[in-house]
Parts: C-alpha cells; structure tokens; sequence
C-alpha cells in the first residue's frame, strides 16, 4: 500500500517551517545575512543541518523567502501610509518619515534589506521589491499630478528615482561603520535630520509645494 502523508504530518513539517523562518529572520535582524548560516540556524532551531534541506534546497533559497517576508511587511507599512487620509504631499511626507523611522529602528535588518551583500536569490527578491516601492510611489504620482499637486512629467522614471533616493539616504547612516561611530559616541546624522533631509528632498523632486515654517 503506497505511503499516505497524514494532515498531522504536514502539519507538523509546517509549523517547523515556520519556525525555521522565524528563526532565520531573527538572525539576520540580529546580524544581517552574514549571520544566516545553515549549520547556526539549525542550532537555534534544535535540528540536524541536513533536517533544513527538507524545507530549501540552498540556503540562497531560505534567504530569499526570509528578505521576502520582511519586505513585504514594510511596503504593507508604506502602502498604507501612502493611501491614508490627507493631501498627496501629506501622506509622501508620512511616508517617507515612517518608513526612515522603522528603518532606524531596525538597522542591521534595514541595511541587509537596502545594501548588503547576498546571495543571487536574495538579490532577485530585492529587484522585485523596489519595484513594488516604486509601484506605490507611482500610484501617489499619478494621484498628485491629475489633482495638481504635483508637476512630475515620467512618473515611472519619477518613482524609481525616489526608491532611489531613499536607499542612497539611508544606507550611509545605516551602514556598519556608522552604527560603530554612534556607539563609540562620535558626531553622526540623527534620524530628525535624515528625514527632514530625505522630505524636503523628495519633495522638491515632484514638484510640491513645501510648506511653510
């Protein structure tokens, strides 16, 4: 008689994945993806190393679905900072101020997401969600333009440069050596100034009006 899997055994292999992805994700917000290796995951885990494969078949592939989950939680938060009550301009400031804020709040996990270097798999994760940014953004554009509040000729051009934008403000300020110089209490950007910068910035960038002080 061929073998059945039974409903508690799928259940049982799910619930592991999961917690192999929690654990994993815990991981890389502790030390980014360097952290992330197969034979430590296991330990946290309280499995054999082999017992991961049954779940990924690389640890390129784990990454991958570990940087997707945590993406899609921040363009969920800017999704719905973007689509909330207020002018165009209001809620671009909203957004570009929460998502620098969450950012700061979880920096090593913010600069694995922005700039760190991985594995092919992860970096294909990270192109289809700057898209996403970027396709957010470009819905805002769109709003903003036909309300007159923004003068933006090539809104898909105009997104993606603001994706842009935010990752080259951040990523610097997020970066190793900036974290070092913070805790050896030497002189560096404060969140207020990133953002405020990073607004004023983007902004100008569609044409808005700024308001006044």
């Amino acid at each position: 008689m061929a073998y059945r899997i039974t409903e508690a055994r799928i259940d049982r292999d799910q619930a592991q994945r999961q917690r192999i992805l929690a654990c994993a994700l815990e991981r890389v917000v502790a030390g980014g993806f360097a952290a992330l290796t197969m034979q430590a995951l296991a330990d946290d885990v309280g499995i054999a190393t082999g017992s991961l494969y049954r779940h990924f078949r690389s640890k390129g592939e784990l990454a991958a679905e570990v940087f997707a989950a945590a993406s899609q939680r921040e363009v969920d938060a800017l999704a719905a900072a973007l689509r909330g009550p207020g002018s165009a301009s209001e809620r671009l400031r909203s957004g570009l101020q929460q998502f620098a804020a969450r950012a700061w709040h979880s920096r090593r996990l913010a600069f694995a997401l922005i700039a760190e270097p991985v594995d092919p798999e992860v970096d294909e994760q990270r192109l289809l969600y700057r898209e996403a940014y970027a396709e957010l953004f470009g819905d805002l554009l769109d709003e903003g333009v036909r309300i007159g509040e923004f003068q933006v000729d090539q809104l898909g051009l105009t997104a993606a440069c603001l994706v842009g934008a935010i990752a080259e403000a951040l990523v610097g300020p997020l970066s190793p050596p900036a974290r070092a110089a913070r805790e050896a209490g030497r002189p560096s950007p404060s969140l207020a100034q990133v953002s405020a910068g990073l607004v004023t910035f983007c902004l100008r960038a569609v044409g808005a009006e700024e308001p006044t002080r």
